[in-house]
């Protein structure tokens, strides 16, 4: 079983991959942005690995919790093997298995 912050994170990230693959709400969907869609920033690096543009907040105890901010910052910080992921089963597998291995540290890794 994952920690309380992990599961958040198995959320968030499940919700944005939903969002990414068209089936999450639209309202929702709205609030994330291809970095490669942005003209100013399709040469760079990030372009080509499927990251999203964070939105910067006014408001860091708050603002930062909010969907726009915190879900192109937990999905971006995931393995490319991760977000490729071809469907919703192996997506949620390949993610737990990152977040347990996120929640062990490297203290506990063999």
């Amino acid at each position: 079983m994952l920690w309380v912050p992990e599961q958040i994170a198995f959320r968030l990230v499940v919700l944005v991959y939903r969002c990414l693959h068209g089936t999450a709400p639209a309202y929702l969907s709205a609030d994330l942005l291809h970095v490669s869609d942005v003209g100013s920033r399709q040469r760079l690096r990030s372009a080509m690995i499927s990251a999203l543009v964070g939105r910067r907040t006014q408001c860091s105890t708050i603002g930062d919790r909010a969907f726009a901010a915190a879900a192109p910052a937990v999905w971006n910080s995931l393995p490319e093997d991760v977000r490729a992921s071809t469907s919703l089963q192996l997506f949620r597998r390949r993610l737990k298995s990152e977040l347990f291995r996120r929640s062990l540290g490297p203290r506990h890794s063999t």
